[in-house]
């Protein structure tokens, strides 16, 4: 679809597109392998430039998973950190009500088009998140809820945030898909323990045994997520495309990375610059072939 087609259906949808090259497109979302050419938004986009954290989980969650993802979420707000879910039933919208009862704003990415809200019971609270933040899906305007969108939408869930706290998910389930998209995206993934009686809680449990972050408490996130969130918040401004071919053009991100895996996090924090930076300039230089992606971070080529 044109950049000009895609922007008469949103002004008609009552909201914007926002094309891979605009400043107002998400660098964090800009780096994953695979992004979404076009961002449909309705709400304040600039909410996608600052730092987010993912919050899923079951659709059909446990009084006591929706009571923790509602916790968490809330407390989440107060650290600076805005929160990302799919407007799903259950953990989803648990993690969205925290949050706006934390004060914070929070993105809710659709499976569906803009204007097209699933589940329909979520109308309000996806109003409610205009105000507060804002909704962003990749599919036009008029697009139903179809089964094989809501695994395309995990991926930017996750391309959008620092890092993933799966707060309940049986096996097999679609919170495990956003947590795999996370790994890919060299994303923080995080867990809650559950009891192994608890067959909607055994997703959280393999992820833990795979090496995902057993979270307790907020505090468990912010110490993971570590230099990365603090430079999300510290500098959350668009880079202006000229500057981004500037950046390039010099590797100097080249320079800190050699042939033993480098971590994402040590990068940020040698280079000083914001994760979203490192992260556009990472992308680069994987497509050029200099830098490849391993389990533990990057190493060059």
């Amino acid at each position: 679809m044109s950049v000009i087609k895609a922007k008469a259906l949103a002004e008609a949808a009552g909201a914007i597109a926002l094309a891979i090259d605009d400043e107002r497109y998400p660098a964090l979302l800009r780096a994953i392998y695979d992004p979404p050419a076009l961002l449909f938004v309705r709400g304040d986009p600039a909410v996608l430039l600052e730092a987010q954290f993912a919050v899923v989980g079951s659709r059909r969650a446990s009084p006591a998973g929706m009571r923790l993802a509602q916790t968490l979420s809330s407390e989440l707000v107060k650290t600076g950190l805005h929160i990302c879910s799919g407007l799903a039933l259950g953990v989803d919208g648990a993690a969205h009500l925290g949050a706006l009862e934390g004060g914070g704003k929070t993105v809710a990415v659709m499976a569906t088009g803009i204007d097209v809200v699933y589940p329909r019971r979520h109308k309000a609270l996806a109003l409610q998140l205009e105000r507060d933040g804002c909704v962003v899906t990749e599919f036009p305007p008029g697009t139903p809820p179809l089964r094989q969108n809501f695994p395309k939408r995990n991926r930017i869930i996750s391309g959008l945030s620092l890092g993933v706290l799966v707060v309940e998910a049986a096996l097999p389930s679609g919170s495990l898909i956003t947590a795999g998209t996370a790994l890919e995206q060299g994303r923080e993934v995080f867990a809650l323990p559950w009891s192994m009686l608890h067959k909607g809680g055994l997703g959280c449990l393999k992820l833990i045994r795979d090496g995902a972050k057993m979270v307790q408490g907020v505090d468990d996130i912010l110490e993971e997520l570590g230099p990365l969130y603090a430079l999300q918040q510290s500098s959350s401004a668009p880079v202006p495309s000229s500057d981004r071919r500037a950046l390039r053009s010099k590797s100097w991100l080249l320079a800190l990375i050699g042939f033993e895996t480098v971590a994402l996090a040590e990068l940020v924090q040698c280079s000083g610059r914001p994760v979203g930076q490192v992260l556009a300039e990472l992308s680069a230089l994987e497509l050029s072939g200099q830098v490849a992606r391993t389990a533990g971070g990057f190493i060059r080529c």
